[in-house]
């Protein structure tokens, strides 16, 4: 199965987007599109040229070029805002990439969480944007994923990873991918209300993959949660990463969520102070006092 394109379609569709209304998803996603900039992809090409191109030009202008539109609303929605544009409290896609890619937007310079200013810098290094890391990955599914719902791009097969940046190993992606995606699911759950009507809601959302692909989000949803299992499945130096987009799929709106994330962060060795850290980069409540 091909982890990375469902990894992308996941994060396009913001179905489990909710840490801080869109705002840590919209400020990882806009790290990722910044440090994607010059990254060169194994096709030979610009990371970020290429996830330029297939947002089609959105931007405060409202422009959209054919093909692009669809991806960009997608993103966009998932930034807080949308492909036309508008000055939105989340700050639209056409914002960061018109700041990060060269375009004329009126980006206010805070990328995703309406009142808190990240540090892009100190978010790449945590989410190790050009060294093959969580960043490069995203970027890299988003790619893919964007490939598939672009009118202006062949559908690339499952083998194809020439939109990967070129730092990272295919299998090792769809490995790790296939992480990522446990762990937005698994953090779905931690209010207890992830329920058929709201997993139906979502695989809704997910676009063009295959009828395997599908069965085997929804086979991830039925299953227990088992904390412990995941901590242990997480590889040594993803576990920042991992908590990361956990916290992009929580709301921490109830005792529950904070627990759970809690939990997860005692799992995966990390310190009280380090989620601190992590919370305040992407604009998240802390958790710990």
């Amino acid at each position: 199965m091909d982890m990375v394109k469902v990894l992308g379609s996941l994060l396009s569709s913001g179905a489990l987007s909710k840490g801080s209304n869109g705002g840590v998803l919209g400020n990882i996603l806009g790290s990722v599109i910044g440090g994607a900039q010059n990254q060169k992809t194994s096709g030979g090409g610009s990371l970020g040229d290429i996830i330029g191109s297939l947002v089609g030009g959105s931007s405060s202008t409202g422009s959209s070029t054919s093909g692009g539109g669809v991806f960009g609303n997608l993103i966009g929605s998932v930034l807080g805002g949308n492909s036309s544009g508008g000055n939105t409290s989340g700050g639209g896609l056409g914002d960061i990439l018109g700041s990060v890619l060269g375009g004329g937007s009126q980006s206010n310079g805070n990328v995703a969480s309406g009142n808190v200013q990240a540090d892009s810098k100190k978010l790449e290094d945590m989410l190790g944007v050009g060294n093959g890391g969580l960043g490069s990955l995203i970027g890299g599914a988003l790619a893919k994923f964007g490939q598939t719902s672009s009118s202006s791009y062949p559908t690339p097969a499952a083998d194809d990873n020439s939109m990967l940046p070129s730092d990272v190993d295919p299998q090792k992606a769809n490995d790790q991918a296939n992480l990522i995606i446990t762990a937005m699911i698994n953090a779905a759950k931690a209010d207890g209300k992830f329920d058929r009507q709201e997993q139906e809601k979502l695989l809704s959302k997910l676009g063009n993959i295959t009828n395997e692909e599908k069965t085997y989000i929804q086979s991830e949803f039925n299953a227990p949660l088992n904390m412990e299992a995941f901590a242990n499945s997480v590889p040594r130096g993803m576990e920042h990463q991992i908590y990361a987009v956990s916290l992009s799929a929580i709301d921490l709106d109830q005792n529950s969520e904070a627990q759970y994330l809690s939990k997860l962060a005692d799992l995966l060795r990390i310190s009280h102070e380090e989620v601190n850290q992590i919370h305040a980069q992407l604009g998240a409540p802390k958790i710990f006092a």
